[in-house]
């Protein structure tokens, strides 16, 4: 009676131990999800796009608004950026987002008819959110990134990710570091003359 008393204690107690183990395990489901190339988003015009589409291109992925303070500088060199590296397999994702101070309240065609001022002829997707409970599995991603660099919270319109030709995120730009800046032609360039089999090494 005493041992199955002690076999009892013991199970309870192994039980309890698996559920705390498995409790504090960030976002197990989504564990499979371990590069960019495993998300799928909406294209602006509302067609899914599997982002493995991207694999053995670099991408620069921003959250865009246009109706911020940083709209017109971005805008006007995202463009020039893409144009200058995309013959060698470059790509700028852009994610529209309405978290900051409803800086980007228009609907999907809206913003697309918006960034026509702009010629952009990067890939544009729908509205996201990037933060806050109805924040979008891929920015759950990057702000939740193993790399302590490059996780953290999106804290302005236009904050900008690096991701290697394998997907992986190699850097994070802040909002208030500009397209043309040196630190992002450094990164890119370097990015770029990276082979796929190399780029994500450590």
């Amino acid at each position: 009676m005493k041992a199955a008393k002690i076999c009892l204690m013991l199970t309870i107690f192994t039980g309890f131990q698996t559920l705390r183990a498995d409790e504090s395990k960030p976002v197990e489901k989504d564990d499979m999800k371990k590069t960019v190339h495993d998300f799928e988003m909406k294209s602006i015009d509302g067609k899914d796009v599997k982002l493995e589409k991207y694999k053995g291109d670099v991408l620069l992925l921003v959250n865009v608004a246009s109706k911020c303070g940083l709209t017109k500088s971005n805008y006007e060199q995202l463009e020039p950026l893409y144009q200058k590296y995309k013959d060698r397999g470059f790509q700028i994702l852009a994610f529209p987002a309405n978290d900051f101070l409803s800086q980007e309240p228009g609907s999907n065609e809206e913003i697309a008819n918006f960034c026509e001022k702009y010629n952009v002829s990067f890939p544009l997707f729908a509205k996201v959110s990037v933060k806050g409970n109805d924040c979008c599995d891929l920015y759950k991603f990057l702000i939740n990134h193993p790399d302590e660099e490059i996780a953290g919270k999106v804290k302005w319109n236009f904050q900008k990710y690096l991701v290697d030709r394998n997907g992986k995120v190699i850097k994070k730009f802040g909002p208030r570091t500009n397209p043309e800046s040196k630190e992002i032609a450094e990164a890119v360039e370097e990015a770029l003359a990276k082979p796929t089999s190399e780029s994500s090494k450590d």
